[in-house]
């Protein structure tokens, strides 16, 4: 048995209505346009009717239609509705037609129940959209864009404005390639992907544009590489808040300006004073090693007189010392307030900043108890030779303090973030240079072996010589002298130049990253409070304020964004 199509989506077309006038629930056609109820149980069966002929416009006169019944047109939306559309469905299965076909049948199981059949046919969820992007069209269901209303396609108060009735489709003047990506997003839950051919700053205005929300651009940020943006954590309490803006972020206030340039001095202060305290005119007897102030004091041997030290009045007296004090004050009063005001203790000591910061004033206090503890009567012994050597080691820990302009230098900062990001290329240029050492190093000892005069008596002696070749440096100490050696040295040198050629260009390209991201956020702050003082001038113009009122309001103004910093 032949089961016959009929397209009720275009049954408006051959000019009928199927309506049950007896049915008040459900709209009707115009008498004018109901034809006999015979002709649709004749089209219903007949095995030879051709399942095109729904879709064709039929004229007057055809298959006994009146020649006045005017056709109606494709384009007509209003007549094609939901209403109509159950009308037809149940004329059709009141109907007796000699052919029950499946098509029936499953009208029939729907019509049983018929909110079964508008939650599952013709809810608002299964409608198509048409969407036009600049002349492309797009297709898509309208429950896939209301799977994330915050978006602009997925709430219909904000799509509605780009909705042309004319055509029933909406209409964006954007860019075509770019929403290939925007409705991927919809359609995979949420996943966002840049399509190959559109630049990456072209997709993240139309994700903008789209208001694909937050989250979306940070997941887009990190697939095309770009490095998160550490959240700023600032205290509750308001009082802590002004404190900690004011030692830990220079750019926001002129107050912390001033506090930023005082800690440069002071750090740069320090560090003249570390150089300067070494020079022989400033340097005490306790900074030779032991061996060479036995020969200054002319002993041969036995316990070696302890060297003229000064006593306690004299080391607190000194003037390094008065100013190495300042400058430790300044230090702890800045870690301590640092630390009392921070929104949390535990992020503030795993910040690499603080802990040279805490490490660079231990040695002042350790430098200080060993000069009052010891006196001048005390016989240089071994044990006082070694906590000499270890105070030694505490001291040039002080170096350690140039660091501490990495808090207020933007160009040390990027050294930093440059170093950290390329952690993965520094380890392979050490380990390459760590194979390349061990190779050359024990080839050059074969090669210089049997020559009286050389100078790699061993394998780890070589060590040096290709660590200095390899980078390329040559002090020129060790040399080879055969001509396998000078085989080996040259092997050596090539291998060098490659393999520190190899990752420099990355570390570079992360350095320029960084860079021009710095550089950027630069400008934009600039922009922004450019933005910020003409939107503040053209209130003040909107509302007709006097020079005078402008200028307490300006100070009121500045004084209420110190306070909410």
């Amino acid at each position: 048995m032949e089961v016959p199509l009929v397209n009720f989506e275009n049954m408006d077309d051959v000019g009928i209505n199927l309506g049950d006038p007896s049915d008040s629930g459900y709209p009707t056609s115009p008498p004018s346009e109901a034809p006999d109820h015979n002709l649709l149980t004749h089209r219903l069966s007949s095995p030879h009717q051709s399942p095109h002929r729904g879709r064709r416009r039929h004229q007057s006169g055809q298959e006994g239609l009146s020649p006045s019944s005017p056709p109606s047109s494709l384009t007509t939306k209003a007549k094609s509705s939901s209403g109509s559309l159950i009308s037809n469905v149940k004329l059709l299965i009141n109907s007796e037609s000699p052919t029950d076909s499946v098509f029936s049948k499953m009208a029939k199981d729907c019509y049983e129940n018929e909110d079964v059949f508008e939650k599952h046919c013709i809810e608002e969820k299964d409608e198509k959209v048409v969407i036009n992007i600049s002349g492309l069209m797009f297709e898509t269901q309208l429950s896939t864009l209301n799977n994330f209303p915050e978006t602009l396609l997925g709430d219909p108060t904000k799509r509605i404005r780009y909705f042309d009735p004319m055509k029933n489709e909406y209409f964006f003047d954007r860019n075509r390639p770019s929403f290939d990506g925007v409705l991927y997003f919809y359609q995979s839950g949420g996943r966002i992907r840049r399509p190959a051919n559109v630049p990456l700053d072209v997709f993240a205005n139309e994700m903008v544009f789209y208001e694909l929300g937050h989250e979306a651009m940070e997941q887009f940020r990190e697939d095309e590489g770009f490095i998160k943006e550490p959240e700023v954590l600032l205290p509750t309490n308001e009082l802590k808040r002004q404190f900690w803006l004011l030692f830990e972020y220079p750019e926001s206030s002129s107050a912390a300006k001033s506090v930023a340039l005082v800690s440069v001095f002071v750090i740069v202060i320090s560090i003249v004073i570390f150089c300067l305290e070494t020079l022989p005119e400033f340097r005490e007897d306790t900074d030779f090693p032991p061996i060479l102030t036995q020969l200054i004091n002319g002993t041969q041997g036995g316990s070696a007189p302890h060297p003229a030290t000064k006593d306690v009045f004299a080391y607190l007296t000194d003037p390094f010392f008065i100013v190495e004090t300042i400058c430790i004050i300044w230090f702890c009063f800045e870690v301590g307030v640092r630390f009392v005001v921070c929104p949390s203790k535990r992020d503030f000591f795993n910040n690499i900043m603080n802990t040279i910061d805490i490490v660079s004033i231990i040695p002042y206090f350790v430098t200080l108890g060993t000069e009052l503890a010891t006196t001048p009567d005390d016989d240089m012994n071994s044990s006082q030779n070694m906590s000499l050597a270890i105070l030694r080691i505490i001291r040039l820990v002080r170096v350690f303090r140039i660091f501490k302009l990495s808090r207020h230098s933007k160009g040390l900062q990027i050294l930093g973030q440059t170093l950290k990001a390329s952690m993965r290329e520094l380890g392979l240029l050490i380990f390459f240079l760590f194979i390349g050492v061990i190779l050359f190093s024990s080839a050059i000892y074969f090669a210089e072996v049997d020559e009286p005069q050389t100078q790699f008596v061993s394998i780890p002696d070589g060590f040096w010589w290709a660590v200095v070749t390899m980078t390329t440096v040559g002090y020129g100490d060790m040399c080879p002298i055969t001509i396998g050696g000078k085989m080996v040295g040259t092997l050596c040198a090539i291998a060098g130049v490659l393999t520190i050629a190899l990752p420099v260009p990355v570390i570079v390209s992360n350095f320029n990253y960084f860079y021009h991201r710095e550089t950027e956020q630069e400008e934009k702050q600039v922009m922004d409070a450019a933005a910020e003082a003409a939107q503040k001038t053209s209130a003040a113009n909107k509302y007709g304020s006097t020079p005078s009122l402008n200028k307490s309001n300006g100070n009121w103004q500045n004084e209420k964004n110190g306070a909410h910093c």
